[in-house]
Formats: structure tokens, sequence, C-alpha cells
């Protein structure tokens, strides 16, 4: 997969404010506000920067938390994750193996078949419906 590299300022001027904020320095939209958190719609959700297909309305859970939850990624590959030690606590962090964009985190308290919670942020995120 080839990455795909921008400056900040092609990021700006592609992105909106808050798609800038969440994707590229790594903010977290509030709970229960992004657009995805209850989409009970079939399809495939991508990065908003590159549009990678990264997640399936098939691997979609209501986790409770406020944000879209999948126990999956459409392909190992898609996504990848650092340890994240911001705001006092340490977390494992999902970005986007093609651009890098801040997705949201992982958790171990997911559903079967894996037990992960991938918890994703909706505005780094945009929903192609199957049609």
């Amino acid at each position: 997969m080839d990455k795909i590299v921008k400056s900040e300022e092609e990021w700006r001027r592609l992105l909106t404010p808050e798609q800038f904020y969440v994707a590229r320095l790594k903010g977290t939209e509030e709970p229960f506000t992004g657009r995805y958190w209850d989409c009970k719609e079939k399809g495939t959700y991508s990065c908003v920067c590159c549009h990678l297909d990264l997640f399936s309305s098939d691997t979609k859970f209501e986790s409770g938390t406020g944000w879209p939850s999948f126990w999956a990624p459409v392909a190992e590959d898609h996504v990848r994750t650092e340890t994240d030690t911001s705001h006092g606590m340490t977390r494992t962090e999902v970005l986007c193996n093609r651009c890098d964009a801040h997705l949201g985190h992982v958790f171990d308290d997911g559903p079967p078949p894996t037990h992960l919670r991938y918890c994703m942020n909706s505005t780094a995120l945009e929903f192609i419906k199957e049609m």
C-alpha cells in the first residue's frame, strides 16, 4: 500500500476544521455527537482523509460509549496502532495505515470473536452506503 503524505497546510485545505482537528491533530469528538455512533445502515466506513476502506457495518456493534465501535477492521493492514500516553493514561491509538490519520482507540473489552472494541471518531470516517 502506497503511503499518502501531505503537509499540514494541504490537509487543512482538504478537510473541514473538525476533520482536521480529529484526524490530523489527534482530537476526539464528544460522545453521542458524531453522525455514525448510532448508524444502523449497511455499508463501509472509510478514512475521511484518503478514502481507504477501514470498517464494515458487519462488524459494527452498539458499545454504549457514544462512538461508532467495531470488532475488526476490513483488513488488518488498513489500520495500525501506536501506544498513546496522552491525558495521563496508556491507550492503544488506531491510525489509518495509508495516511496516518488518527481514527480513535482500540480496547480489549469488545464482543466475540475478537473481543476488541475499535472505538472510532465519526469525524475521521466517511460512510459509503451499500446499494
